[in-house]
């Protein structure tokens, strides 16, 4: 008997009481190696004692103080490092408790600073279908998982969506990749003048598509043309980086990888690293500065914003990967993880596409590699998968709805930035066992 409301109403959870490194153990002993940082968030993996001191060290001295009486040095501290490794362009931080509430608080910065520019008309926003920036009411509307979006349909904004980049499944056979990403380019701007470019705020994407895709990365120039287009209407790019970001994809931004700024960029997962709830909104100079010169103000703002203690774990956090080299180190299993992807399953049966960027890896299943005829939703074989390894002591990212929201599924992996060699194979050999053991269930049921 729980009184916990959980995710899943009815679902006996293991009880988890220690963490070491890549390992989770639970309460009757069991090791689940972690090859997904939970949601891609543990990216020093466990237990980190130099995070662990660096949180003590903060609590010895202040565990909070409200960011309407003070700031504190450890916040501006984390204010500085972000800064200084952050996008051109990018000049301050606004600090908040996870993912959603850093996209809550970019649609309305983005919406404030048309208003302060003396463009009140502009009110439309524009993301992907097939995206996920949050489960907050805003960050629900912009999103693109219609299946999460439906009940809660008449509480959210009225958004656009145009065509995610997902080459897989819908790049043509005719089309070079290039002439793939310049036709979704054209798509996004034909949504906006069927708008009026006057009236749009922003464009809202993430860089690499996280958890509703499974990992998957534009095509070449796509990003670049999708600044273009934004600075001709006069329209902010915001970027979404809560999952792929904080190095995940062997940089510490993924926009470096497409070179690109953004005009606004949330983060978080890897910001703590799971030590500390933490999300982080990344403003523009001119943003900023619109908003300085105008009301003097961002109407908006939580108690736990800038708390001391997740300030420390991410500052603690940010030091140890560059301490210690971790992005090269990121880039090298990133490698090689893909690599012993591709051997086990490029050639499996019932796996259509091996994908992704650095510690960031993502393979899709499909009933028929021909035709990519995904599985039949009812079978749910992203739970199956998802309960097989868990069986054999490993934790992945399964999700379904990846072709349309409803039909696909998908497994992402998203391990700790400190694994080695050794451990990508384990977990290479452990999903292999366990998408196995799920079809082979799925096919006899």
């Amino acid at each position: 008997m729980t009184h916990i409301l959980h995710r899943a109403i009815g679902h006996d959870y293991p009880v988890a009481v220690s963490g070491h490194g890549i390992l989770i153990r639970d309460a009757s002993g069991k090791d689940y190696l972690d090859a997904s940082g939970g949601a891609a968030v543990s990216c020093l993996g466990h237990s980190h004692p130099d995070i662990l001191a660096a949180m003590r060290s903060q609590l010895d001295r202040l565990e909070f103080a409200h960011t309407s009486f003070f700031t504190t040095r450890v916040a501006e501290e984390l204010a500085d490092d972000l800064v200084a490794h952050a996008p051109k362009g990018i000049g301050h931080v606004l600090f908040v408790s996870g993912g959603s509430e850093a996209i809550e608080a970019a649609l309305k910065l983005a919406r404030q600073y048309f208003v302060e520019r003396g463009e009140p008309q502009r009110r439309f926003l524009i993301a992907r279908k097939q995206s996920y920036h949050g489960i907050t009411l805003g960050a629900l509307a912009i999103g693109g998982r219609e299946w999460q979006r439906k009940q809660f349909g008449p509480l959210l904004i009225d958004t656009h969506h145009v065509s995610p980049v997902h080459e897989y499944r819908f790049r043509r056979p005719d089309e070079t990749a290039l002439a793939y990403g310049e036709r979704l380019a054209a798509e996004l701007e034909e949504k906006i003048v069927s708008l009026g470019g006057e009236n749009v705020i922003a464009f809202v994407a993430e860089t690499v598509v996280g958890a509703t895709l499974g990992a998957v990365p534009a095509v070449p120039n796509y990003f670049k043309r999708v600044r273009e287009i934004c600075d001709r209407h006069g329209i902010l790019l915001i970027l979404d980086e809560v999952m792929c970001g904080m190095g995940r994809t062997g940089t510490l931004h993924a926009c470096e990888q497409e070179g690109i700024s953004p005009d606004l960029m949330a983060i978080a997962k890897g910001l703590g690293g799971g030590f500390a709830p933490i999300g982080a909104l990344l403003v523009g100079d001119r943003i900023f500065k619109a908003v300085a010169e105008g009301s003097g103000a961002f109407q908006h703002g939580h108690t736990y914003m800038g708390h001391p203690l997740a300030c420390a774990a991410a500052l603690g956090v940010q030091h140890v990967i560059r301490r210690d080299d971790l992005l090269a180190n990121v880039r090298k299993q990133g490698a090689h993880l893909s690599r012993r992807l591709h051997e086990r399953f490029g050639n499996h049966p019932f796996v259509g596409d091996v994908r992704g960027r650095g510690l960031f890896q993502g393979i899709e299943l499909v009933a028929d590699r021909g035709s990519k005829e995904p599985f039949d939703p009812k079978l749910k074989l992203h739970a199956r998968v998802k309960r097989e390894a868990m069986a054999r002591g490993l934790m992945v990212y399964p999700m379904g709805g990846t072709v349309d929201g409803e039909r696909g599924d998908h497994v992402l992996l998203a391990p700790p930035f400190i694994i080695d060699a050794a451990a990508a194979d384990m977990i290479v050999d452990r999903l292999g066992e366990a998408v196995d053991a799920a079809l082979e269930n799925a096919v006899s049921s």
